[in-house]
């Protein structure tokens, strides 16, 4: 038996630019980190001579299928065709969180997935190789419309600026911050749940429609990946990235009417009115977590007001994909 796990993660700007249909032509990035919230894989090997069935998956239910095709669960079926195994295994998925919230949960199923299966043949990838592995089965096997940031998050870990040229060219680029200035800033984050779930690809359906509209303010939001990567490289006052989350929410709400609606917009204003500087939707829009970019002391207005609300409480700059029982 072995079980892996990959990192979900938060994406501060750029998100949108991720998408080859923008990036393939203008160029995309990212300023994202990967948190210490997991999805976890576990895999064994299957004495199928001794079962009536080849192949056992769990997840939300449990697959006993003699053939990978009978496999309902497309990601598992994909992914087991694409590494070349047709039985004898047993695949087990548990999660920190529960999917479809935002924080990009379904590629790192997928990384830790792939990530599992590779470990169970004895095959070692770079953790690059497995992000541009787990875009391929997600957007060209499973035809999810999903970005490219996810699973290079999940795949690689840590605080990042990640450029986009072609879904197999993709360039990492850590963030030079101390050690200090990392705590300093993670104690600004605050997140809370809308308490709406919602599936990205749908959400997203409608705003790849409109990328030659949107063409300009996705250039913008490109444009704040840098200022946010300054912000925090050159020691420039925190305030500025919450102001800057707060144009990145404006820039986003108006990709799409989809993207918000009067609920959400409620929850960002009574964060904004408790004295956060900024926040953001995390995801593609329509439900998930609200980030908000709040000064410490201040963070007791917003647990007050948000009482009744699930309150994520994270820790940045995760560790990336990796086996941790073999």
């Amino acid at each position: 038996m072995l079980i892996s796990r990959a990192p979900v993660r938060i994406s501060f700007f750029g998100g949108g630019t991720d998408y080859p249909e923008y990036f393939l032509e203008h160029g995309g990035a990212v300023l994202a980190t990967a948190i210490d919230k997991f999805s976890y894989v576990t895999v064994s090997p299957f004495l199928s001579h001794l079962f009536d069935y080849s192949i056992r998956v769990s997840y939300r239910q449990v697959e006993l299928v003699k053939t990978v095709e009978e496999i309902e669960h497309k990601v598992y079926r994909e992914c087991l065709k694409f590494c070349e195994l047709d039985k004898d295994i047993e695949l087990h998925n548990v999660a920190d969180l529960p999917a479809f919230t935002g924080l990009g949960s379904s590629s790192a199923f997928t990384v830790s997935l792939l990530h599992a299966l590779h470990s169970f043949k004895g095959e070692f990838l770079k953790p690059l190789e497995l992000a541009y592995e787990a875009i391929y089965v997600e957007r060209q096997l499973v035809k999810d419309k999903v970005g490219c940031q996810d699973q290079v998050l999940a795949a690689v870990g840590g605080f990042n600026l990640v450029e986009f040229r072609t879904e197999d060219d993709i360039i990492i680029n850590r963030l030079p911050i101390s050690q200090q200035r990392l705590q300093e800033f993670e104690q600004h984050l605050f997140i809370v749940f809308t308490g709406i779930r919602r599936k990205a690809s749908d959400v997203v359906a409608k705003q790849l429609q409109k990328v030659a509209d949107n063409t300009a303010i996705l250039k913008e939001m490109r444009y704040m990946v840098d200022d946010g990567w300054d912000i925090l490289t050159g020691n420039r006052p925190l305030f500025e990235f919450g102001a800057l989350l707060h144009r990145a929410w404006l820039a986003k709400r108006s990709l799409d009417g989809g993207i918000s609606n009067s609920e959400i917009d409620k929850i960002y204003q009574m964060g904004m009115e408790a004295g956060a500087w900024g926040g953001k939707l995390l995801g593609a829009g329509a439900g998930g977590f609200m980030l908000f970019f709040v000064p410490p002391e201040l963070r007791i207005n917003l647990e007050k007001i948000f009482f009744n609300h699930q309150v994520l409480n994270v820790k940045i700059n995760a560790s990336p994909s990796q086996i941790i029982f073999s």
